[in-house]
């Protein structure tokens, strides 16, 4: 496991999904530093790149959902994506700003397309931020090219088809399960998954015991429910991703598991 200093928390980790705003300004400034204000230092988001390389913190591959703008990121220049507000309201974010303007903060990006995975080296490169980063992606293909091209180690979770190869793994005979489920793993550091996926159970007793006995992370997305979140946490979970920062806080308080 790539132990930088992302991984350095005691107990589970919260991690705010998208930042934290009740009234849909989810991926801007506003919305992780309400998750800050609540003493959140893993925020979650996603990258895009604009067709001039500028990367941006952004979930959608248009602009058409959340802001007042139309238009595919990848080919606008930023002097256009720049121009749109989300809700109206807020500036879409370059992920270098927020790495400069929350310098404890920790980063979980989920790079959603190709043309950002050189955008988004040369911004852990230039902010130095190899330690505050963990480098995810639903394509295992784009996740290693961007290892590839950092220079020191980040953390990193796994794709869908080495999530895929681990759950496959943990049906194994017991003696010959945690050699196997390491081996499907690979250079992931860990998982981040839904509870299911497809009406197949991912997130289990067994499966959490399975990757831990490999040394592997099990973070859960997106929990919302605090019964769940308890439920999950029960389990022996690492993390958890929310879009309700202050009921999960609420609850790791009530455990004593709040950080």
């Amino acid at each position: 496991m790539t132990r930088t200093a992302y991984l350095d928390h005691p107990g589970p980790i919260p991690l705010a999904h998208r930042g934290f705003d009740r009234d849909g300004l989810e991926n801007s400034m506003r919305a992780f530093q309400s998750a800050i204000d609540l003493g959140f230092r893993y925020l979650e988001t996603d990258v895009h790149a604009t067709s001039d390389g500028v990367l941006v913190a952004f979930h959608d591959e248009s602009l058409d959902r959340v802001t007042d703008r139309t238009g595919t990121i990848t080919s606008m220049p930023w002097a256009q994506v720049s121009q749109a507000r989300i809700g109206g309201v807020e500036e879409i974010p370059r992920l270098e700003v927020m790495l400069h303007t929350w310098p404890q903060a920790r980063f979980n990006i989920d790079i959603k397309s190709a043309s950002a995975i050189g955008p988004l080296v040369r911004v852990i490169e230039r902010a130095r931020a190899h330690d505050r980063v963990c480098v995810t992606s639903f394509s295992d293909t784009r996740r290693r090219q961007a290892l590839r091209r950092l220079t020191r180690p980040v953390a990193t979770t796994a794709g869908q088809i080495t999530t895929a190869r681990f759950r496959a793994a943990t049906q194994a005979a017991a003696r010959s399960r945690r050699s196997l489920v390491a081996r499907a793993m690979g250079d992931a550091d860990g998982l981040q998954v839904p509870v299911r996926f497809r009406r197949v159970p991912v997130v289990t007793e067994a499966t959490v015991a399975a990757a831990h006995s490999a040394g592997k992370f099990v973070h859960v997305w997106t929990i919302n429910d605090p019964g769940e979140m308890n439920r999950l946490l029960d389990l022996g979970v690492d993390g958890l991703v929310s879009d309700r920062a202050d009921l999960l806080k609420q609850v790791l308080t009530q455990r004593g598991q709040w950080a």
